[in-house]
């Protein structure tokens, strides 16, 4: 299966379990990767016919500034299901989330999930 990718997308919104962190915004890093079949994209080299990088983009944007979760994985998990139910022709999402500044130890801590659309064939993501 073919895929779209972002990587790096930079957001921000409400995370953490400590008070401090549910004052301000926080960053999150996040990658995703879409499966989808990109061949009728390719042959008629119309957006229409693909997904919309900008688009993926935008909902991450505005999802993160509407939640307000506590933990990373369930803004991860809230984030994939919004995604396959806009965006019709994916059949798996694959995110990672990265919480920079979680652990003072370490460069970045964070989750990721693979979810498929109910009936895509399981190897979507491969």
């Amino acid at each position: 299966m073919d895929s779209v990718q972002l990587r790096g997308l930079k957001l921000e919104t409400l995370i953490g379990v400590h008070d401090w962190e549910r004052r301000n915004p926080r960053p999150l890093l996040l990658d995703v990767t879409l499966s989808v079949d990109t061949r009728r994209a390719a042959a008629s080299d119309a957006l229409a016919d693909g997904v919309d990088y900008r688009a993926v983009a935008d909902l991450a944007l505005a999802f993160a500034k509407e939640q307000r979760c506590q933990l990373v994985e369930t803004f991860a998990e809230r984030l994939a299901e919004r995604l396959l139910a806009q965006f019709a022709g994916v059949a798996s999402v694959r995110l990672t989330v990265n919480k920079p500044g979680a652990v003072a130890e370490a460069q970045m801590v964070g989750v990721t999930i693979e979810r498929r659309r109910p009936g895509a064939a399981k190897d979507a993501t491969d």
